[in-house]
């Protein structure tokens, strides 16, 4: 009987120490499952966090990246030939396009008549160069226009690369094209006739010619025969790079037109009084024969019309960026 009893506790003892493990156990696993479910709860909560932080950023880029306008409001734009990549990269990013569909849509009629075409409504805005006098003042009978310089460019005389001249002065060049010096022989070079090309009185070259070297003075001209005036940038350009392959001739054009458009074999640019035309003496005005061109729109434009709008786009820091991206110098 006593063995028994002494089973029967030992039983009882056993039964009560397994009992208490078990719960101990479904304890620790209600614990572990907590905490296991916590933390998925704060990762799962991370994550949600996570993506509306990049749903937010991928809105943001997205409305930063929205154009401007499209291309069916985009105005009629106009003006220099040597202001061309500047219409194609504005385009570009106002109508938010490619850059090869937007050079294909790019026009500009050339200084003067682009002048004339905004004054007479073929035109809505302008990336255009400094109006020649005869065009100012028909522009003066026409409606009040609206102004704003954009850009920095420079009158640069070209010769071929045979020739030894690296630098001439102003006094100079006007010698040249007043026919005063005649011989490279005069001005350092080698012994041959200067053959001096000039541009047509509507171009913006020649506007910046008789600006900037000119000027005020009392001058007369030489008159060249045809052949040394022609009427398109690119055309004196060539004739210059060709001239009888003596490299005696002398030419103009403007300094973004023929180092970023333009650039012929054979032919380099000559400094002016001793400084070479450049991106940063254009930029400081060390180089002494800087013009500003401009965007030019109708003053009477809406404030809400989409040529509005591109106008104040140019004239914003974006747009500034839009002319440096594009090679340009900007104003001050």
């Amino acid at each position: 009987m006593r063995r028994w009893m002494s089973c029967l506790l030992i039983a009882a003892f056993s039964a009560l120490l397994c009992g208490c493990n078990q719960q101990t156990d479904e304890i620790s696993g209600q614990s572990n499952a907590s905490s296991e479910s916590t933390q998925s709860g704060v990762s799962d909560e991370t994550s949600s966090e996570e993506a509306a932080s990049d749903t937010s950023s991928s809105d943001e880029t997205e409305n930063s990246a929205q154009p401007l306008m499209s291309l069916e409001e985009y105005p009629t734009v106009d003006g220099s030939t040597a202001a061309m990549p500047l219409m194609a990269a504005v385009l570009q990013k106002a109508c938010g396009i490619d850059a090869e569909q937007a050079e294909s849509y790019v026009y500009a009629s050339k200084t003067s008549q682009s002048w004339i075409a905004l004054s007479n409504g073929d035109a809505d805005l302008l990336l255009v160069y400094e109006a020649p006098e005869s065009t100012k003042e028909q522009l003066a009978q026409g409606p009040k226009l609206e102004v704003t310089a954009i850009g920095r460019d420079a009158l640069v005389f070209i010769v071929n690369e045979q020739n030894p001249v690296e630098s001439l002065t102003q006094d100079q060049l006007r010698d040249i094209y007043t026919g005063t010096v005649t011989n490279w022989a005069e001005l350092g070079g080698n012994d041959q006739s200067i053959v001096a090309f000039q541009r047509d009185e509507t171009s913006g070259s020649q506007t910046l010619f008789e600006k900037l070297l000119v000027g005020d003075r009392e001058l007369t001209l030489t008159d060249p025969p045809t052949e040394l005036r022609p009427g398109m940038m690119g055309a004196l350009v060539d004739g210059l790079a060709s001239y009888n392959n003596e490299g005696n001739a002398i030419g103009y054009s403007v300094y973004y037109y023929i180092s970023e458009m333009y650039a012929q074999p054979g032919l380099k640019l000559i400094g002016v009084d001793g400084v070479q035309p450049e991106y940063d003496t254009i930029a400081d005005s060390s180089y002494p024969l800087c013009n500003e061109f401009y965007v030019a729109i109708r003053a009477d434009e809406p404030e809400d019309s989409p040529t509005r709008q591109l106008y104040n786009w140019i004239c914003s820091e974006e747009g500034k960026q839009t002319l440096i991206d594009a090679g340009y110098v900007p104003a001050e």
